[in-house]
């Protein structure tokens, strides 16, 4: 009877023990919930709530050079942004109005005799001029010898040369199309809300003509710039990658509701950015595996397992995620818990030491950056490695916290790869901020109609995107594509390298204002 209490009683401690920890989730759960709806989206850390105690990193991090900020920076600092009014209009066109008296005016009210100009009041304004629309009409003469035409056999014809459209049979001209897919693409404006704006200065097009026109200035012009792109970017041999969802709704076999992916591939720093998305059904590694298939070098990437399988590739793992889990497991806690003494905060601190040691060689040389992070990173990671060890057992597993030291051990070979090479990054941030305006004007327009729409969609923002980080202007860019394209070989490639993003070629009307 005893041995059966004992059973009952052990069973019933198991089950209790259990039940606490299944709560305890919950309850981690809900505050994450609480903190990602309500709280701060930043997971800059607060030195102060984090004791540096905890770590040797005082010896590592000290530096008596640096002087504490004097209490007239905040002073100095508002000065300068009040700079900021002639600093937004300096590199914009003037127009001066002059405001004069007459000759007759020009007379003393006092004596009578002519009066001088003695100084000016000057007043500056921005002025903004909305779009404007017109009809461009091309007229291409003919000419023909009167001479020929009485007495000769044959009578020459000569016609004066005109560009060559973008669209057969259309009104569709460059600047149209470039405006359209700036509109959206860049400023995320739904084609529905550019047919209402168009409709209010004197132009009734339908959103069905205006999507015709986008995909087939991508289709038929644009992808050529797009596919020298990407020739270009499986040659270099550091790359970054991320993946985020799109809805089309009219894909054959699969409902509307279904989730398709756009995948972005870029370089990395100290190089011309390239930037090139992809639309594909899925989220299979067969889609990176198929577009890297030419590319042999390092690949910055998150944990996403997809990219494992890739062959002659060495992935790079992001310690923005690592850290991010870590940030996560103290936004669980509740409230009036005691941060500094908890193991989330070692963890946290652990990649606050790495980040550290990052900004401080950001601009070093790749070899300088090699040995730096040899002599003081490296140290970190062995500590850091036998910390997560240390710490495995004594976690639960489905926790927060055990969550964020279970991505740590597990993507451990990819996260100390950026050791390797000077060139590498320690995150792949670089890849999150490129595939971001995407996901920006995804909230506006929500989804794509049909996979032609979605590959469109793909090619203009690889387009525009580059654009931008290489400081082009991205409706002047597009533009000038729109005139040039039609009227070259673009079959030649040596042509279309004079048009690319990073090109010396591309005419200073393109370039964004600084």
């Amino acid at each position: 009877m005893e041995k059966n209490n004992e059973h009952t009683i052990e069973y019933y401690k198991e089950r209790n023990e259990e039940l606490e920890a299944k709560l305890k989730w919950y309850e981690e759960q809900f505050r994450l919930l609480q903190k990602q709806k309500y709280g701060a989206s930043s997971e800059k850390t607060n030195e102060d709530q984090l004791s540096l105690s905890l770590f040797n990193e005082a010896e590592d991090t000290a530096d008596s050079k640096v002087e504490e900020p004097a209490l007239d920076t905040m002073t100095y600092t508002r000065k300068k942004n009040r700079k900021t009014r002639e600093e937004l209009m300096k590199d914009l066109p003037v127009e001066t109005i002059n405001y004069e008296l007459s000759p007759k005016e020009q007379v003393c009210s006092c004596c009578g005799l002519e009066i001088h100009k003695m100084s000016e009041e000057v007043r500056k304004e921005l002025q903004v001029i909305p779009a404007k629309v017109k009809v461009v009409k091309h007229v291409r003469h003919v000419y023909a010898c009167r001479n020929c035409e009485k007495e000769g056999i044959e009578t020459p014809i000569v016609t004066a040369k005109m560009p060559s459209p973008l669209f057969p049979k259309s009104y569709a001209s460059p600047s149209t199309v470039a405006y359209i897919m700036n509109q959206k693409y860049v400023e995320g404006l739904p084609l529905y809300r550019q047919e209402s704006q168009l409709k209010y200065i004197g132009v009734r097009l339908s959103r069905q003509t205006l999507s015709n026109w986008m995909v087939e200035g991508a289709n038929r012009w644009l992808a050529k710039i797009y596919d020298r792109m990407r020739e270009y970017l499986l040659q270099e041999d550091i790359l970054h990658a991320d993946e985020t969802t799109v809805q089309v709704l009219k894909e054959p076999g699969r409902s509307a509701e279904s989730k398709s992916y756009m995948w972005l591939y870029r370089n990395g720093r100290d190089r011309p950015p390239n930037i090139l998305f992809e639309y594909q059904r899925t989220r299979a590694s067969k889609h990176p595996k198929k577009f890297l298939a030419d590319f042999k070098g390092y690949l910055h990437v998150d944990g996403y397992g997809g990219y494992d399988s890739i062959p002659h590739i060495t992935l790079s793992g992001c310690w923005s995620h690592a850290r991010r889990y870590f940030d996560e497991a103290l936004k669980a806690l509740p409230k009036g818990a005691d941060k500094s003494k908890l193991t989330a905060t070692k963890g946290l601190q652990y990649c606050n030491q790495l980040f550290a040691v990052e900004r401080e060689c950001l601009e070093k040389t790749p070899e300088e950056r090699y040995e730096i992070r040899l002599k003081r990173s490296r140290p970190i990671l062995d500590a850091f490695s036998a910390w997560l060890k240390e710490q495995t057992p004594k976690v639960l597993p489905k926790s927060a916290l055990g969550k964020a030291i279970k991505y740590c051990r597990k993507q451990w070979h990819k996260l100390i790869v950026f050791l390797e090479d000077g060139r590498l990054e320690i995150d792949n941030n670089r890849s999150e901020r490129s595939i971001k305006p995407f996901v920006i004007g995804r909230k506006n327009f929500l989804f794509s109609n049909t996979p032609k729409g979605a590959k469109s969609s793909a090619i203009i923002y690889s387009i525009v995107e580059t654009a931008k980080e290489n400081g082009l202007s991205p409706f002047e860019y597009l533009k000038y594509l729109f005139e040039r394209l039609p009227n070259i070989d673009i079959a030649n490639k040596e042509e279309l390298d004079q048009l690319l993003p990073w090109s010396t070629s591309i005419p200073l009307h393109c370039q964004s204002p600084k």
